[in-house]
């Protein structure tokens, strides 16, 4: 018939390609790397076993170290408002001018009646140093002196009553000058010009908050605060500082740049969460973060046994979900291992098992590189951003 007829002669042509290609290989062989492939160049960095910190990571939210409600302390009418919404202000700054001329009337009339007063004392003083001589000669009785001696009290009394009065007078003239009490970001005026306004209202004119540096609430469970500790008794957790580093993590998945450290802790347990709060101080000098932000915070709570940092870049999944990485063998070929990762430190996973001192982990040319495959490796080195660059020679020796 045709059709078998074609098929044996397509059978014979495809034996006649294989033999002129020298001998078709095996399927099997097929799905690794051929025996005599050329080696793919990969970047390599040599492992060494280092203490590497125990970090915990928690959320947190960020709070204004300070925060002061503007008041005013006086009544008037505001005449203007002096600082520009939104902006940074000093302590002593003016923010409001109230309208002045009351309390400048009440200071004038104060000082006035100091005046009357000290008149009063002296005219007081003389009279009772005048009766005090003739009682001395017993031309006027002990009552008339005794008399003259509280008259003089009772004008000093007075002064000191105006002088008070006239201090009074001043202070609520100065505070017609609303000042910023703390340094910070000042927010909107809640207030226009003209408005009225009274001494130690509710509302706030405005509010003012220092965000540099800043506070960063961190919310931490019990259980963990209870697995520390244990580590920590066990010797599988040492502490070298009083208060451990934070380093923040902001709410795009960026690494926030300063680092900062432990505050407070609060001494008490939610009922309902089975979590506390623990207080973090980190510096805020370009005002990136803002008060209320959600954040993550890494916490260096001490340094553990032992162990390899992997770079992340080299570390991939397999079907099962199990952390894979290559590795350049004694041979010179990849070699694909399964590890168990234990935690992310910066751009790394901390790994103790199946890692040994000065193995060579592939970082760079994962793509090309499979399991078997001769690999031409070179020495690389991985930055904090997990980047990796070129290692630079050692410089020849002087002659």
């Amino acid at each position: 018939m045709r059709y078998p007829a074609l098929l044996e002669v397509a059978a014979l042509l495809l034996a006649a390609a294989c033999t002129a290609l020298g001998g078709c290989s095996d399927r099997n062989q097929s799905a690794g790397a051929p025996p005599n492939a050329a080696p793919v160049q990969v970047g390599v960095i040599t492992l060494h076993a280092q203490e590497v910190p125990f970090v915990d990571t928690v959320p947190g939210r960020t709070v204004a170290s300070a925060v002061a409600e503007i008041r005013p302390q006086v009544s008037g009418i505001i005449q203007k408002r002096v600082f520009q919404e939104g902006s940074e202000v000093k302590a002593g700054d003016v923010l409001y001018q109230i309208d002045d001329r009351p309390y400048r009337a009440a200071l004038d009339a104060a000082k006035a009646n100091v005046q009357r007063a000290q008149a009063a004392v002296a005219n007081a003083e003389t009279e009772f140093q005048r009766l005090d001589e003739l009682g001395r000669r017993h031309v006027v009785s002990t009552q008339q002196v005794d008399a003259a001696r509280a008259t003089l009290l009772q004008a000093k009394a007075d002064l000191a009553a105006g002088n008070a009065n006239v201090e009074t007078a001043q202070i609520n003239l100065d505070n017609t000058r609303v000042t910023a009490p703390i340094a910070g970001s000042i927010g909107t005026s809640l207030v226009t010009e003209g408005a009225l306004v009274g001494a130690n209202q509710t509302g706030a004119l405005t509010t003012i908050r220092q965000i540099d540096p800043m506070f960063v609430d961190l919310t931490a469970s019990s259980a963990s605060l209870l697995r520390v500790r244990r580590m920590i008794a066990e010797g599988a957790l040492k502490q070298e500082r009083i208060a451990p580093n934070v380093r923040l993590t902001l709410e795009d998945g960026s690494e926030y740049p300063e680092t900062g450290t432990i505050e407070a802790v609060e001494a008490n347990v939610s009922e309902t969460t089975g979590t506390f709060t623990v207080r973090a101080h980190i510096a805020n000098p370009r005002g990136l973060l803002l008060p209320g932000m959600l954040v993550r915070a890494s916490v260096e709570v001490g340094t553990g046994t032992k162990g390899f940092l992997i770079p992340q870049r080299a570390v991939s999944r397999n079907a099962k979900g199990q952390a894979t990485a290559m590795f350049v063998d004694a041979d010179g070929k990849a070699e694909l291992r399964l590890l168990q990762t234990e935690q992310a430190y910066r751009n790394a996973w901390l790994v103790r098992e199946n890692v040994k001192e000065g193995d060579r982990l592939i970082v760079d040319g994962l793509q090309k590189a499979r399991g078997g495959q001769p690999v031409q490796p070179a020495e690389v080195k991985v930055d904090e951003n997990g980047l990796t660059s070129d290692v630079e020679p050692a410089a020849a020796p002087s002659q």
